[in-house]
């Protein structure tokens, strides 16, 4: 990253809905929505809160641990029991495999400048009044985040994770977003004369900590009960960069001497 670069606070924007106000995490002005904008359609990332079917939910509230794991509840809705009472004494367990059980987070923090994605350059040295220029994605940019260490049944925990990072910062974020070549916004940045001008663009990402929780999880069936038991738990700490989807932050810097 370039020293001294300050957020770019663009001239009067045309649009306040450009920039959208997060309900939980403030987002700087210097921060956009390029949702419009953007030449490369990402899909949604919205992952709505799998329910669980009510023989799901009675066994999930029979566990002494918590249970949270989108795919592990499909499965248990997938699930089914025949609801005839079984025989007196009878008794069966299943074992259902091993699992991350649920993700508790300790923070969610974003960083408005995850990656440098774009530098628009002009040279008013020569000129004798300020130049304008504004925002235009000159190549193609994938921004890719992920976990920060290797663990078990990865993409489970992602989900999890992604889930409770967009609960807690109300932001759009996605492990992979894509800002389309010529990505344009109108708003205008100043370069005044003898100057260089650099309008820089950022891709901006959460940083998602907390603790996963795993356990081998068994079906129990006991007479006309059913239940589960979780074994040999286990927690492990884990932290991943999602990228905020579809945003971009702007740093504006004009010199006398070349960057």
């Amino acid at each position: 990253m370039l020293p001294n670069i300050a957020p770019a606070f663009a001239e009067k924007p045309k649009d306040k809905q450009d920039m959208p106000k997060s309900k939980l995490v403030a987002i700087p002005n210097s921060v956009m929505n390029i949702t419009k904008e953007n030449t490369y359609p990402n899909p949604s990332q919205d992952l709505p809160k799998l329910q669980p079917s009510e023989l799901t939910q009675t066994l999930i509230n029979s566990s002494k641990v918590k249970i949270e794991n989108p795919d592990l509840i499909r499965m248990l809705n997938e699930t089914s029991v025949n609801s005839t009472p079984f025989a007196i004494g009878y008794k069966a367990i299943v074992y259902i495999g091993q699992w991350p059980l649920n993700y508790e987070s300790t923070e969610t923090a974003p960083n408005w400048e995850y990656q440098k994605i774009n530098t628009n350059f002009y040279d008013n040295r020569g000129g004798k009044a300020p130049y304008q220029i504004h925002y235009v994605q000159e190549s193609q940019k994938i921004i890719r985040g992920g976990l920060t260490a290797k663990i078990p049944n990865a993409e489970e925990v992602k989900k999890m994770m992604m889930l409770k990072a967009m609960q807690n910062s109300g932001l759009p974020l996605a492990f992979e977003t894509v800002i389309g070549t010529g990505t344009k916004k109108d708003q205008i940045y100043n370069i005044p004369a003898k100057r260089l001008g650099y309008l820089y663009g950022y891709a901006p990402a959460v940083n998602e900590k907390g603790k996963v929780t795993y356990g081998e999880v068994y079906l129990m069936l006991k007479g006309g009960k059913k239940s589960i038991v979780v074994k040999n738990v286990t927690s492990q700490g884990i932290g991943a960069w999602i990228p905020v989807q579809d945003h971009v932050s702007f740093g504006f810097l004009a010199s006398e001497k070349p960057r």
